[in-house]
């Protein structure tokens, strides 16, 4: 991971930025000689809405999916678990879901695939150089979609390739792995909390079987409306995954605690003169 962040660095101190108008010139196509030549050898972060919309596509469940395609890759200096897609066992370390007439699952790609080749930066928290995110080009030496005829801005490429999509599904998963909490945080979460986070953003089927098949709706206030969508719809479930993580590691009101649960918690406290 230290080899990322040494990226990151660079991209930071070296990279020209672009804004959303800024216009560049490349195209993907089976024509380019170096076609699905990129798809191998690479670290591709999965964010829980790719997971969503992969494990749709291949009709499997996320406990499956997260087990055959997936690492999760553990750095004492990680304040939360990742997930990463996991590339063939070949020689080119390629991806699993490509073959010879490209990307299997093209329709739901990644957010990093669809991005490329561009980048997006943040500044780290004491840079003074820039307030917000900017986009970026990855020109590797390898790819010669550059030298395609292809003119577009930023904006019309994140339209074009569902960018803003993706973007709308993971800003509340953005917002939570940049909560304060995590920047006090001198270690990583202790284990359970790991597991409670990565079930709630990643497994989502676990996590549905947990909150139906337990006490979980005894002990809080959920609405008819919302129990009814997360019972079937994975993206309704992710977002409450989010509320309930920010209940349980940030203490934040965002879901509310059945007051019979709260009496009888305190009267188990008076009982034991801790309150």
């Amino acid at each position: 991971m230290r080899e990322i962040e040494k990226l990151k660095e660079a991209i930071l101190r070296e990279y020209p930025r672009l804004t959303r108008e800024s216009s560049f010139t490349f195209a993907c196509h089976k024509g380019v000689p170096c076609f699905n030549e990129c798809c191998g050898d690479v670290n591709i972060f999965l964010t829980p809405y790719d997971i969503i919309r992969l494990k749709k596509n291949l009709g499997i469940s996320s406990s499956e999916f997260l087990g055959k395609y997936t690492i999760s890759p553990f750095d004492e200096n990680l304040k939360y678990p990742i997930v990463m897609l996991k590339m063939n066992d070949d020689k080119k370390k390629s991806c699993p879901f490509v073959g010879q007439d490209g990307c299997k699952i093209y329709p739901d790609r990644p957010w990093a695939c669809r991005m490329y080749p561009l980048g997006l930066a943040s500044p780290s928290d004491d840079s003074k150089e820039l307030d917000q995110e900017f986009y970026f080009l990855l020109r590797e030496s390898l790819c010669k979609g550059f030298g395609e005829d292809k003119n577009q801005t930023v904006a019309e490429w994140l339209e074009d390739q569902g960018i803003n999509e993706y973007d709308e599904a993971g800003e509340e998963y953005k917002n939570i792995t940049l909560h304060p909490f995590f920047r006090e945080q001198e270690k990583g979460l202790e284990p359970q909390k790991i597991e409670m986070f990565f079930t709630a953003c990643y497994n989502l089927d676990k996590f549905r079987n947990l909150i139906f098949q337990s006490s979980f709706f005894e002990k809080f206030e959920v609405d008819d409306k919302t129990r009814r969508q997360v019972k079937t719809d994975d993206y309704a479930l992710l977002k409450f995954g989010y509320r309930w993580l920010r209940f349980a590691l940030f203490g934040e009101k965002t879901i509310e605690v059945r007051k019979q649960v709260l009496n009888s918690k305190r009267q188990e406290l008076k009982n034991k003169g801790k309150l």
